[in-house]
């Protein structure tokens, strides 16, 4: 089973590269870089490419706040869909209230991202629209059916997601880097879903076959969001590659990152051994 990212239309002084995250067995995920702009080019007017951007990186330069904007409305997007999935899905009380708090965690991250944004002179409103639609598309692809598909969201989609961020966050200002390190802390969210999915896996080893099945939904599902804010948003999308963006050797050992922090996670599950 593949899972592929949808060929988005980028312009011409874009540079493309193709990779993939392995999944145990014989299925993977497929990510088309095709977006990654080169470092140093900006768009001039009428989308055409303009003179190499050479200002120095400030925390208010486009693409820190492309990343800041679109982690702001991905952690009011998980506030909402935690919130619905701890309501509609959580099976006792005990558990609504559990993924209550994950969700009440997700909210206070979205106001110190929104804070800080706003500090910096930048419409957090404004920030976020851009990547409204991707995200919210992400969730609607992958709306869990049951509590278990709700708890490997929470933990495997939402991290990839997260380990995104983490790497364009490699290439921006220390205070950046250091404040979306603070935003995508999940042990609560990581010890929640770890240990009720082992303990279901414990009283049903059936279900370790579909959940399996589902993570490996989750990676392609966010590799393809990945891919669309790239196309859309070359400042962000440079921001993964930083100053070396014509350097494939790098932008495998990014990959590589991934795929060890993706198998740690499904280990963590004991859906799959280790990486």
């Amino acid at each position: 089973m593949i899972y592929t990212a949808p060929i988005h239309t980028v312009r011409s002084h874009f540079h493309e590269a193709v990779y993939s995250i392995p999944q145990h067995g014989t299925d993977f995920c497929v990510f088309s870089l095709k977006a990654l702009a080169a470092p140093g080019v900006s768009e001039g007017a009428g989308g055409g490419a303009a003179e190499p951007y050479a200002a120095p990186m400030s925390d208010s330069s486009p693409g820190i706040v492309d990343l800041l904007g679109v982690l702001a409305y991905a952690e009011l997007a998980a506030f909402l869909r935690l919130a619905e999935d701890a309501a509609l899905l959580a099976p006792t009380l005990n558990d609504r209230a559990a993924l209550g708090d994950v969700a009440a965690t997700e909210y206070g991250h979205f106001r110190v991202l929104r804070d800080r944004l706003a500090s910096l002179g930048v419409d957090p409103e404004e920030a976020m629209a851009p990547f409204v639609e991707a995200i919210d598309d992400w969730h609607a692809q992958t709306r869990p059916k049951d509590w278990h598909e709700a708890l490997i969201k929470a933990y495997v989609g939402v991290g990839i997601a997260g380990d995104f961020y983490r790497e364009a966050a490699r290439h921006t200002t220390p205070s950046i880097s250091a404040l979306v390190d603070e935003v995508l802390t999940d042990e609560s969210r990581g010890e929640f879903a770890v240990e009720r999915v082992r303990a279901a896996l414990d009283a049903d080893p059936r279900l370790c076959g579909r959940l399996a099945l589902w993570a490996r939904r989750m990676v392609g599902e966010a590799l393809s969001q990945g891919q669309r804010l790239a196309a859309v948003r070359p400042r962000l999308a440079a921001l993964l590659v930083g100053e070396e963006g014509e350097n494939l050797a790098e932008i495998g050992r990014m990959f590589a990152r991934l795929t060890e922090e993706h198998g740690k996670r499904m280990a963590a599950l004991g859906l799959t051994p280790g990486p």
